[in-house]
This record gives C-alpha cells, sequence and structure tokens, in this order.
C-alpha cells in the first residue's frame, strides 16, 4: 500500500484508519490503493468476522477491535460506521487522535454528525464532515469496488471555522478517488438529501409493506408479478435497516418537511385522478420525465435497459441510487 499516486507525488496521507469496514469502507480501501493516495491503512471492526474478512482481502494491514488503537499516528480517520454511534465512537477516540489529523466520515446526514462529533475533536485536529453519494443495496466488506466513487458526488460540509487547508486537502482526496466535489453547509446538505434521498427511501420502505399487508393479494403474487416500478421499490428497500433508521431520527425536522411538500403535491395528483383531469396528470408525468432526462444527461444514471444497473456491483462497478450500507 505503498505506491505512489497518480499524480506521482507519493501517498497524499500515511495513515489512513477506517472506523467500520462495510460497502464504503471496504470501497474507501479500494480506492485508495487503486491510486496509491495512502502510504498504510488499518481499520476497525466490531466482529472478529469483518476484522478477518478485512485482513484477508487486503483491504487493510491491521484490522483492530478498539478504535482507539485503530486511530494512532493516523493522519486521516474516517468514521464509516452508522451515524448513530457517532457520538460515541468520536468521544473514544479523540484523546487519541494525532494533532494535525484530518477527521471525517461518510454519513447521510450532516447537521447531526457535527452536534456528536465536533464537541469530542481536541485543538490542533480538523473535522471535515463529508457525505460520498453513492452506494449499493450490499453490504459488508467483499461487497466494496474501487470505482463506486467514479463520476459520483461527493459533498463535505465543514463547520464555521474548519481549517481551508484541510478542506482542500479532503477535496484533493475525494477527487483522486474519483469523485466530483460539493461543499455546502450540513444543514442545506440535509434538506437537499431528504427529498433527493431520505424521503424516496422511506416511500420504497411504505410501499413495499403496504404490499406486503394487502389482505387482498398474496406473497407469491406480490413477488411472482413485480413490475419494474415495485421490483426498484423491493431493491431500495433491501437497504440496512439499522443505517436508514439512524438516518431518519437525525434528519427528522428536514424529512418532516419534505414529507409535508410530498404529501400536498400527491393530494393535488390523487385529486387529478379522481376527476379525470387528464392534462394535468400528462404534465406532471411529462416534467418528471424531464427530471429523468435531466439525471441522466449529468451522468447519475444512464438510459440502458433495467436503468443501467447490472446484477451487483461487483459485474461492472456501476452504482446504483441506493444509499451506501456501511
Amino acid at each position: 500500500m505503498t505506491s505512489a499516486n497518480a499524480s506521482g507525488s507519493g501517498p497524499m496521507f500515511k495513515r489512513v484508519a477506517l472506523i467500520g469496514m462495510g460497502l464504503i469502507g471496504s470501497s474507501i480501501s479500494h480506492a485508495l490503493r487503486r491510486g496509491g493516495l495512502a502510504g498504510e491503512i488499518v481499520g476497525h471492526a466490531r466482529t472478529a468476522e469483518t476484522r478477518a474478512t478485512a485482513l484477508r482481502l487486503g483491504l487493510v494491514t491491521a484490522a483492530y477491535r478498539s478504535a482507539t488503537k485503530a486511530v494512532v499516528g493516523a493522519d486521516l480517520v474516517i468514521l464509516c460506521s452508522p451515524v448513530g454511534v457517532y457520538g460515541a465512537i468520536a468521544a473514544e477516540i479523540g484523546p487519541h487522535l494525532a494533532g494535525g489529523a484530518i477527521v471525517t466520515d461518510v454519513g447521510s446526514v450532516k447537521a447531526a454528525v457535527v452536534r456528536d462529533v465536533a464537541p469530542h475533536m481536541p485543538a490542533g485536529v480538523h473535522f471535515v464532515p463529508g457525505h460520498p453519494i453513492a452506494g449499493t443495496e450490499y453490504s459488508g466488506p467483499e461487497s466494496g469496488f474501487a470505482t463506486l466513487f467514479d463520476n459520483r458526488w461527493c459533498v463535505l460540509t465543514p463547520p464555521t471555522g474548519t481549517d481551508q487547508a484541510a478542506v482542500q486537502r479532503l477535496r484533493a482526496l475525494w477527487e483522486a478517488m474519483g469523485s466530483n466535489v460539493e461543499v455546502m453547509s450540513p444543514e442545506h446538505h440535509d434538506l437537499v438529501l431528504a427529498i433527493t434521498s431520505h424521503v424516496p427511501h422511506l416511500i420504497a420502505f411504505n410501499i413495499v409493506n403496504t404490499a406486503a399487508h394487502l389482505e387482498r393479494v398474496t406473497d407469491s403474487e406480490v413477488i411472482k408479478f413485480s413490475a419494474g416500478g415495485f421490483r426498484d421499490f423491493t431493491r431500495i428497500a433491501a437497504s440496512d435497516p439499522t443505517m436508514w433508521r439512524d438516518v431518519f431520527l437525525n434528519n427528522r425536522e428536514a424529512v418532516i418537511e419534505m414529507l409535508g411538500r410530498f404529501a400536498e403535491d400527491l393530494a393535488h395528483l390523487q385529486r387529478a385522478i379522481r376527476f379525470g383531469e387528464g392534462e394535468t396528470l400528462y404534465r406532471q408525468f411529462s416534467e418528471a420525465r424531464e427530471i429523468r432526462k435531466g439525471v441522466i444527461q449529468a451522468g447519475q444514471d444512464t438510459a440502458a435497459p433495467n436503468f443501467g444497473r447490472a446484477d451487483g456491483p461487483a459485474v461492472t462497478g456501476a452504482p446504483t441510487s441506493v444509499e451506501p450500507k456501511r
């Protein structure tokens, strides 16, 4: 793990500590090693099975049961666990972080992360929260792949007063791993992701459960006759329940605001269907279709059959729209 990066200037960080080695943590390891961006990568996982798998796959040179031991001497620490445990982890590792180190994360919410982590960061340590908007419905250290972040967005949300050199250094790292990078406030991030990710996932969870509980339709019929729309809802609903529980509990205000707007728009469509307002339905559906075209033109998906997704991420390395499992 000591190869030079693409610029030929050597590793960007000497020692990277991954706190959590699921899909995102393992993909970061693959991307770091692909570009020669880290001199050494170590990791932390609670289970012996995950630690053994990470070592077997060469994701890390050392895997620790203790997060404290993992961060010793690291100049970059990346929190890749569910956001609900960030506060406890930050309190644990805070006293052991090296001066000048950068601490970041991959959580899908940001204001709550700043609230829970920042108070535990000692002076001289730079906290730059982040969110790579990429993932699949697969989980665990074996599900990661180096191209997960290619041409995907990573949002950085540094709190007010954060050292700008640290922000730029982290931006450069994500760009070297293939991402496009945007910087915004934690609050704005949470509002944007509430409508682009969190509410869609909540709808997916709900519609799959509604179908499962519909007494006049059997479970076998739901599975046998799953059309493309419902099939993709089930794919999204396969996401990690622990992660998504933490997302909704930690972004409740933005999600509730977006759910209110969604309910109003849904009621508008309901009225159009009830009263046979075909022009209204056609206009709404046409506008939605244009949004889909915009997503494709922005390179965030393809127009290929099956929405451009292969059967699994290891086949083509093509990320899906599902938020990451840890």
